[in-house]
């Protein structure tokens, strides 16, 4: 077989193995298979062969036209996935930083027409151009740190035209660069302005308008809610979310991040893919989530920059059996972080992940989270050529340094496109 391109030569080429049809858990969440002097072979867009760069040699053809990557001295990792972002928004929220050093509590920030709502007015304001024009810079920002595959949830439009229009920007910048967006319908994010106090009449508009044109236009593979005191009730989520499942999407859930709702028990309940945030989880929810195989996205980024007293329980779901993923949560309040490789110091300093587990909860768990482990996640004969080479002698290194974008190069399709 003709290899179009070859990466030879890496310290080491870092994969999971044999998780194609369910996530890591446990003891297996930390565990990654190391190919020292490793090689990876592409033909076309795929992986044909990965192993030494020996074997891997022995097992394809190349010629003048095979592009040859040499990785001495560097580690090459899957594509890295992020599962929770909101990459398309209007504007930004700078000015909420001195806010939160004056210890304002978020929820505060909101009841007083910040947070989700000032991005709302942004985002209603701002056209479908101007949206993919400011995604697409996001998204390039994301490729030349590592990501190549996140998600793009929707939630700052809350009304049935902007978050159409929100969506419809997703896809257009999904189509526009090389970065992978998977969508996700989020309408009921917050309450908007001409809704407030009426939470329940909001959800009318969402479950009986902008979802049935989600669908119809097939904009959004999920559906998630933020489920929340002072946003949306259990009750209110599981309204939402069985809509959302009669109608095909998937499910998703902001739950448990400030108050101890049940938000990962309604998750487990309702066979949501993933439960995002979770602080605050309960033991029992915990217990549920293993349970039913409910993924917890984690997002120690934003638990960092709103400066909150703990982080969520990452070493005590692992223990329990719960598969873990990790995310930026990029969005233009709580989380204006886009980077992977911030998250990867985090979660090891402040969740207590190793290493391993963190490559793990940002590669081929997170493709689970986004119902795409198929196809990304690891590098595997078989699978889409999405690869990172990282500047550096192994793969604890991404660990131990912060604050330095460490790519050296990023495959994506089997092509290159990023070269530092």
């Amino acid at each position: 077989m003709k290899a179009t391109l070859i990466v030879k030569n890496a310290a080491q080429v870092v994969t999971s193995k044999d998780a194609l049809h369910a996530p890591l858990t446990g003891e297996r969440q930390g565990e990654v298979t190391v190919y020292e002097k490793g090689a990876v072979a592409v033909a076309d867009d795929k992986i044909v062969a990965v192993g030494t760069t020996e074997e891997v040699f022995a097992q394809v053809e190349t010629d003048s036209e095979t592009v040859i990557i040499d990785a001495r001295c560097k580690v090459v990792l899957p594509g890295l996935v992020d599962p929770h972002t909101h990459v398309v928004f209007g504007g930004s929220r700078e000015h909420e930083l001195a806010l939160k050093l004056e210890g304002v509590p978020y929820l505060e920030i909101l009841a007083r027409g910040g947070g989700i709502l000032s991005s709302v007015e942004a985002t209603r304001a701002a056209s479908e151009a101007d949206l993919v024009d400011a995604g697409i810079k996001y998204c390039r920002q994301m490729l030349a740190q590592g990501t190549t595959t996140a998600e793009a949830k929707s939630g700052y439009g809350l009304s049935t035209d902007a978050e159409i229009k929100t969506l419809q920007a997703v896809r257009q910048v999904d189509g526009a660069q090389p970065l992978d967006l998977v969508p996700t319908f989020l309408g009921a994010h917050a309450v908007p302005k001409e809704y407030k106090g009426e939470p329940d009449r909001y959800l009318d508009l969402v479950i009986e308008e902008m979802l049935p044109l989600v669908v119809e236009k097939k904009l959004a593979r999920y559906c998630d809610v933020f489920c929340e005191e002072g946003v949306f009730s259990v009750e209110q989520s599981r309204r939402v979310l069985s809509a959302a499942r009669d109608k095909g999407l998937g499910l998703k859930m902001h739950a448990d991040e400030i108050v101890p709702l049940g938000g990962a028990e309604l998750a487990a309940e309702l066979g949501a893919v993933s439960a995002d945030h979770l602080l605050v989880v309960s033991d029992k929810g915990i217990k549920r989530m293993a349970e039913e195989g409910v993924i917890a996205v984690i997002l120690p980024g934003t638990t960092f920059y709103l400066k909150e007293e703990h982080y969520a329980p990452g070493r005590k779901m692992i223990e329990a059996g719960v598969p873990v993923a990790l995310a930026t949560d990029f969005n233009p309040g709580s989380s204006p972080n886009n980077n992977l490789q911030l998250i990867i110091n985090i979660a090891c300093l402040y969740l207590r992940m190793t290493p391993a587990e963190v490559i793990n909860a940002i590669t081929i768990n997170a493709s689970h989270a986004l119902g795409r482990a198929s196809e990304i996640g690891s590098i595997e004969v078989g699978k889409n050529a999405d690869m990172v080479i990282f500047d550096a002698p192994n793969y604890d290194y991404l660990a131990y340094r912060y604050g330095t974008n460490l790519v050296s190069r990023v495959v994506k399709n089997g092509r290159l496109v990023v070269e530092v």
